[in-house]
């Protein structure tokens, strides 16, 4: 290209000044030069040179075909595009989020653990559907026998508010509660159906927790009275204040007298429910016989309590009136 070309983006020379751009196009369809001139951009606008650059004809480049070149900067196919994906940050775990997830893990564990050990009893589990049957009979008639307490209640309380009849009333019902009293105190004998429960030892002596667990396992099965007898014919009342304490070899110290064995607790109650209680699977007498001893339960339709415990000397307690 010669001096007098000048660039324009379309490599056409800048015509001069005072000169048309082009001539007439001499096709038969050509459009008028006023019409063409309209499609150059006026001075000033955009391509106008003000950011130094020539001002093009439209016309020319349209009828040459050629394409204009931007006079910016453009970046090449070839240049690689940065992806999204790599512009973005790639996640990172915390401290926190790990340990948040850790616990929730053990408490998980903690919530499973539990719910097992609650909803499994290795007692009930290992015992026989007899034993079951008779358990629930057991409560069942238990359940009979204080809701025939609450109604001999309901009914003294209507008979010791009906006026003349009163004050009879009151003087029986005072009287038996101070029977019952005396006997629950082991002030009074007492007699009624029952059981004699005999602790044999074998090769070790029977120890005196053993005997506490049977003396609480037939107050827990609705035992009334109770007294313990030794082989030498030795007989302590036993109460809720009574204690038991290992002795000398196969002895027993109850209440501060010692027995020797073999023993034999008399008890007054519901001869089956008591007899339930003690047979129950791990219970007292399934633990004696673990050492090596024996228990035999007998019915007695009349069982006789007679030892009687001294009256507690009251020091400081005083009725109110």
């Amino acid at each position: 290209m010669s001096d007098e070309h000048r660039e324009t983006g379309t490599g056409w020379p800048q015509p001069e000044a005072g000169r048309p751009a082009v001539g007439p196009d001499p096709r038969p369809d050509a459009p008028d030069a006023d019409e063409v001139s309209s499609l150059v951009p006026d001075e000033g606008g955009p391509g106008s040179g003000d950011d130094g650059g020539e001002t093009v004809n439209l016309a020319q480049v349209a009828s040459s075909g050629a394409r204009p070149v931007e006079s910016g900067p453009v970046s090449s196919a070839a240049e690689p595009v940065e992806s999204a994906s790599s512009r973005m940050p790639g996640r990172k775990v915390s401290s926190a989020g790990v340990m948040i997830a850790a616990l929730l893990a053990l408490l998980g564990f903690t919530l499973v653990v539990q719910l097992k050990t609650t909803s499994t009893d290795p007692t009930l589990a290992a015992t026989r559907q007899e034993d079951l049957v008779r358990i629930f009979s057991d409560l069942d008639s238990r359940e009979k026998r204080l809701q025939q307490d609450i109604e001999g209640l309901e009914d003294s309380q209507r008979q010791l508010r009906s006026g003349e009849q009163g004050r009879q009333a009151a003087l029986e019902e005072a009287t038996k509660r101070a029977d019952e009293m005396g006997i629950l105190a082991g002030t009074l004998p007492a007699r009624g159906p029952g059981l004699a429960v005999r602790f044999e030892p074998g090769g070790k002596p029977i120890r005196a927790d053993r005997v506490l667990d049977a003396v609480q396992e037939l107050r827990g099965a609705g035992a009334e009275a109770m007294q313990i007898s030794g082989g030498d014919r030795a007989t302590v009342r036993i109460i809720a204040s009574t204690y038991f304490l290992d002795g000398s070899g196969d002895a027993l110290v109850v209440d501060g007298r010692t027995l020797t064995g073999p023993f034999t607790i008399t008890v007054i109650g519901d001869p089956e429910t008591m007899r339930t209680a003690l047979n129950i699977p791990g219970g007292v007498a399934a633990s004696v016989r673990g050492d090596g001893g024996n228990v035999s339960v007998e019915d007695r339709e009349v069982a006789e309590v007679s030892a009687l415990h001294a009256p507690l000397k009251l020091e400081h307690a005083r009725p109110v009136s």
